[in-house]
């Protein structure tokens, strides 16, 4: 039986999986046990990437399990990690697994940042090793023949699914040893060596003549089908693989088809018709007989030939002598079914029995980028409560602080400082005093500056290499075939233009800051100094004693104590909202597990409607009791200020008082928007430091990239002729032929030279010799080369006009009538090489020229007679008596 086709493995260069996405673990994930597990498991995957592809494989099944479980933990890891040419970028370079190289550079590869690339490449390696496990089967054991149809049937699914999917894992044009014509027609070979290997397994079962005759048939049009895929494939054929392959799978689909004649003639013999039996046997010895006279280097179908041979002698005997049936023409013959058992294995990850998710803790990409949108909602949610609350504790205290309250009510005799003034200044000078706020103000451009830096250096990065990248562009044109760095760096612009908007915004911000401060810098640092200073700075006044123990007086504090109490219910609310959590977490992965995909905006607003509603009602409650609280105070107050005696003293006094009370506030407010600033700009340089490092690692895999690609195409240019062909002028031929013949004292005589006609042939504007002018006839093509495997040549004396050439080969002849198989080339013995067409004459104008006489010029010696009769030309080597005939004979 004839071997089985195996598929060569791909090669792929060294790359470091550790030092980038380690770097990317220890930006997104906080350090930790969480974090080291990660790390650890990346080490792990490296290790796995070495075994599976850092060294030569055995045609084993340990083998093949390192391949799928690397497959299997890519497939795990590409949704955990977010591998892009503009996020986390590891360039994978594989080598073509036909191309051989040439003299001057090495085989044909590509490098794409792309792990679905890399998926692929080692899915690809996975079907190569499973055939080639399969060819190293035994098939004459059951065992075997299971082992083998199981690896072709992987094989067969490993590549389909390629072809399927290779163009959107790669989004560009792959190398052809995995572009979706090659990977198809290797498919359909895999599939046809399965479905053979079921046909062999009936056999060996001895099942009945009909399922085998069925087998047999879907495998001779399995075969054919490959076939065709691989004829009529315009770059398939330049493989040499290929060239090798077609000649193989040609005889099997002859092989198949004459199993599945000779199995049922079987069946027609148990059925009586002897007719037949004969006509199928006939058939299928003309199948085998094309594959024994073509390709009989590739495949042996002795055994097969001397059994079909041995059953159509024996039916054509019996029939002849004993039925006498009718022997009915083969086109005639009913149809033979079919049968497909081999089916292409299904690719869905995990493929390796032995795997384990090393990344089973982390989080699909999609699910992190999901917890980000809805943790940015949150927080917008969270500020909003709680700036609400800000606002109206602001709005309650500038309220209070214009009405003087509740110094007034305390500064009721005239001379000592108000206690709620004494409090307010005890708290500034604890919280740093005047020294502390100027120290934020100071450090607050020299934060924002560093931002600015660490921004402007990352994108300049982005130009430096966008500029170089568009240099190449125009210089190499279309040989310049990578993504542009204009392109693939959009969405790095945009967020870094969305960092330089914040930092406009923050700039804005800290100037009004810097505004406010300088408005109250005078009575914050009144406040800061001691009792008695700031007792001496505020004006004296004597109001009268009596409203001491009046009820508008009491009315106004048990206002201003409910006020105080709803600030305190939102401090209280403002500490729970901040606090608030929920694992969104399980959620999402739950919706990816139904739907594959995550409505997150439906999500999230659903649970943060449900989780902050009914802190939102709380919210809008202390807003209205607030409300009803200031107008009473207003009313309260303006029947208080009646009651007071109005003299300039007491009205300077209240209006200093005022002053330090919203000088107080202003401080506190001043602090926490500084404090809140220097947070968001160090939170800001964590950010951009993240960015800056995003943006070096992608312009380092584009500038390793751009070498490689360099490299290609300096390699190219080198392959590429350096002028077009030309040919020499027919002087030079003359006088390199003149050169080349001895003198006319030469020993021997010299046969005319071949290129005679070529030498005489002159343009129009050439002088003409003073000879007469023979018509000369075109310039026939030269004679192939001489090998010893020679026709016999008849010695005797040939007409000039029919000389055969001294090449090696015939012309070719046409052979017996013989079954055509599908649309096959002929081989014989050179793999690549078609066959002559039948009745091809390759020197036309060599056999029906009619014979010119030569006429010398003036000093030149004649060309010698022909040879007197049964003796050759002196000078030219014999020709051996005996020669094979180029086509096989039957």
């Amino acid at each position: 039986m004839a071997t089985f086709i195996s598929v060569p493995l791909k090669k792929s260069s060294e790359v470091d999986l550790v030092k980038p996405l380690s770097k990317f673990v220890t930006m997104n994930y906080p350090a930790g046990e969480e974090q080291t597990e990660y790390i650890r498991a990346l080490e792990e995957l490296n290790k796995l990437r070495k075994n599976a592809l850092g060294r030569p494989l055995d045609k084993h099944d340990s083998s093949l399990e390192i391949l799928l479980r690397y497959f299997d933990q890519l497939s795990a890891v590409e949704p955990k990690f977010p591998f892009s040419e503009n996020q986390l970028c590891l360039t994978f370079t594989w080598k073509d697994a036909f191309d051989r190289g040439s003299l001057f550079g090495g085989s044909v590869k590509l490098a794409l940042a792309s792990l679905g690339y890399e998926k692929t490449c080692v899915l690809f390696n996975a079907a190569a090793l499973a055939s080639q496990i399969a060819s190293e089967q035994n098939l004459d054991s059951d065992e075997g023949l299971r082992a083998a149809a199981k690896y072709y049937q992987l094989a067969s699914g490993a590549l389909l699914h390629i072809k399927d999917t290779v163009l959107s894992a790669l989004n560009r044009e792959p190398t052809m040893d995995i572009s979706p014509e090659t990977v198809g027609a290797l498919h359909h070979i895999m599939l046809a060596q399965a479905q053979e290997v079921f046909f062999l397994k009936a056999t060996s079962d001895k099942m009945k003549d009909a399922i085998i005759a069925k087998l047999a048939n879907q495998a001779a049009d399995f075969y054919g089908d490959a076939f065709k895929q691989c004829q009529y494939k315009e770059n398939l054929p330049k493989y040499f693989y290929f060239q090798e392959v077609l000649p193989v799978l040609a005889a099997k689909h002859c092989i198949m088809q004459a199993n599945a004649e000779l199995h049922q003639s079987i069946l027609a013999k148990q059925n009586k018709h002897f007719g037949e039996e004969i006509a199928r046997l006939q058939h299928a010895a003309e199948l085998v007989k094309t594959v024994a006279s073509r390709y009989d280097e590739y495949v042996s179908v002795k055994d097969l030939s001397d059994k079909i041979n041995r059953a159509l002698a024996n039916a054509k005997k019996d029939n002849d002598f004993i039925y006498h049936d009718r022997v009915p023409e083969v086109k005639d013959l009913a149809n033979i079914g079919k049968a497909a058992l081999a089916k292409a294995t299904a690719i869905s990850p995990p493929l390796s029995q032995k795997f384990t998710d090393l990344f089973e803790k982390m989080v699909p990409m999609a699910v992190q980028q999901a917890m980000g949108v809805y943790n940015q909602r949150k927080a917008e949610t969270v500020n909003r409560l709680v700036g609400t609350m800000r606002e109206a504790t602001n709005l309650c205290n500038g309220v209070l602080a214009s009405l003087n309250l509740p110094a007034a009510l305390e500064d009721l005799s005239g001379d000592t400082i108000p206690q709620s003034i004494a409090e307010k200044s005890r708290a500034v000078v604890s919280k740093g005093g005047l020294q502390s706020i100027e120290q934020l103000i100071r450090d607050l451009p020299d934060l924002m500056t560093r931002n600015r830096e660490i921004l402007d250096e990352s994108l300049k990065m982005l130009d430096d290499e966008e500029t170089t990248d568009n240099e190449l562009r125009s210089k190499f044109n279309q040989r310049w075939n990578r993504t542009p760095s204009g392109d693939l760096y959009k969405p790095l612009r945009t967020e870094g233009a969305n960092f330089r908007s914040k930092l406009d915004v923050a700039t804005h911000a800290d100037g009004v800051v810097r505004e406010r401060f300088n408005t109250n810098c005078d009575m914050i640092t009144l406040l800061c100094k001691s009792e008695g200073e700031l007792n001496a700075a505020i004006p004296s006044a004597n109001p009268a004693k009596t409203l001491q123990g009046s009820e508008v007086v009491n009315v106004l504090r048990s206002l201003l104590t409910q006020l105080d109490e709803v600030k305190r219910e939102r401090e209280g609310l403002e500490g729970e909202i901040k606090a608030a959590t929920f694992d969104m977490i399980a959620n999402f992965l739950a919706a990816m597990e139904q739907d594959t995909s995550i409505n997150e905006e439906a999500l999230s607003l659903s649970q943060l409607d449900q989780q902050y509603g009914q802190y939102n009602q709380k919210v809008q409650a202390t807003l209205r009791t607030q409300e009803e609280l200031l107008g009473k105070v207003q009313t309260a107050h303006q029947e208080f200020s009646g009651l007071k005696q109005s003299n300039s003293e007491a009205n300077s006094r209240e209006e200093v008082l005022k002053k330090l009370a919203s000088a107080h506030d202003s401080y506190v407010e001043i602090t926490n928007n500084l404090s809140e600033g220097t947070k968001f700009y160090n939170s800001l340089t964590e950010i951009l430091l993240k960015f800056q490092n995003k943006c070096s690692d992608i312009v380092f895999a584009r500038k390793t990239e751009r070498d490689e690609l360099l490299k290609e195409l300096q390699q190219s240019i080198a392959r590429e002729p350096s002028a077009p062909s030309f040919n020499a002028p027919a002087y030079q031929s003359n006088l390199a032929a003149s050169a080349a013949a001895p003198g006319p004292g030469a020993a021997n005589p010299t046969p005319a030279p071949r290129t005679v006609f070529q030498a005489q042939q002159q343009t129009p504007q050439q002088p003409q010799p003073t000879q007469a002018k023979v018509q000369q006839p075109p310039a026939r093509p030269p004679p192939p080369s001489f090998t010893p495997q020679g026709p016999t040549f008849n010695t005797g004396p040939m007409p000039p006009a029919a000389v055969a050439p001294p090449g090696g080969n015939p012309p070719p002849m046409a052979p017996p009538g013989q079954a055509q198989g599908p649309p096959y080339p002929s081989y014989q013995g050179y793999p690549g090489y078609y066959q002559m067409p039948m009745n091809y004459n390759p020197y036309p104008m060599g056999y029906s020229m009619p014979y010119m006489p030569y006429q010398a010029q003036p000093g030149q010696p004649g060309y010698p007679q022909a040879p007197p009769a049964g003796q050759p030309y002196p000078g030219y080597p014999q020709q051996p008596p005996q020669q094979q005939p180029y086509y096989p004979q039957q």
